[in-house]
């Protein structure tokens, strides 16, 4: 896709939703995980994508695929430079480099229910971002990580305590 064309994707998505804010609000598509073998997941999306996740060896995974925590990273980092391409090219900024890593630390007994208060999931997360575009400056360059951050829908996630319940059905 061309600058260009994200631009006018931008603008006119933005006209609408300024036009009709009522049509914002949607239900995001559902993902479905089903336990293959040991702690094997497969998770299924409407549209047939598929993503496949495991534990590490020690914990009583096969270590066949990467562990759900390793999806949240990659999903926070592919989000955050999603939207950091996007605010660029809403700006006419034409990145030369861009590369987003997410690293987090985490205390194994959390998931284990070992120790009081010990989370089960990331004490903190870091995000480094590595970014270049000709011509422009070094305070734009972190006013559009800046700004990615705080409209990164995963990083929000992340940073938010998000509404959620539970609905448990026996079969």
């Amino acid at each position: 896709m061309t600058l260009a064309h994200i631009q006018q994707s931008i603008e006119g998505v933005t006209r609408y939703f300024s036009e009709h804010p009522e049509k914002a609000l949607s239900t995001d598509k559902a993902a479905t995980a089903v336990v293959e073998q040991g702690l094997r997941c497969v998770a299924t999306g409407p549209g047939g994508e598929t993503l496949v996740s495991d534990m590490p060896k020690g914990i009583g995974g096969a270590a066949s695929a990467p562990t759900p925590g390793w999806y949240l990273r990659a999903a926070l980092a592919s989000c955050d430079a999603t939207v950091i391409a996007l605010r660029a090219a809403q700006l006419g900024i034409v990145l030369s480099r861009l590369e987003v890593t997410v690293d987090s630390v985490s205390d194994d007994r959390g998931i284990l229910g070992l120790g009081d208060g010990v989370p089960p999931g990331p004490q903190s997360v870091s995000i480094r971002v590595r970014i270049a575009a000709e011509g422009a400056s070094a305070e734009q360059l972190h006013e559009i990580v800046a700004w990615a951050e705080a409209h990164s829908p995963v990083g929000d996630a992340v940073r938010r305590a998000v509404p959620s319940r539970v609905e448990v059905t026996l079969v």
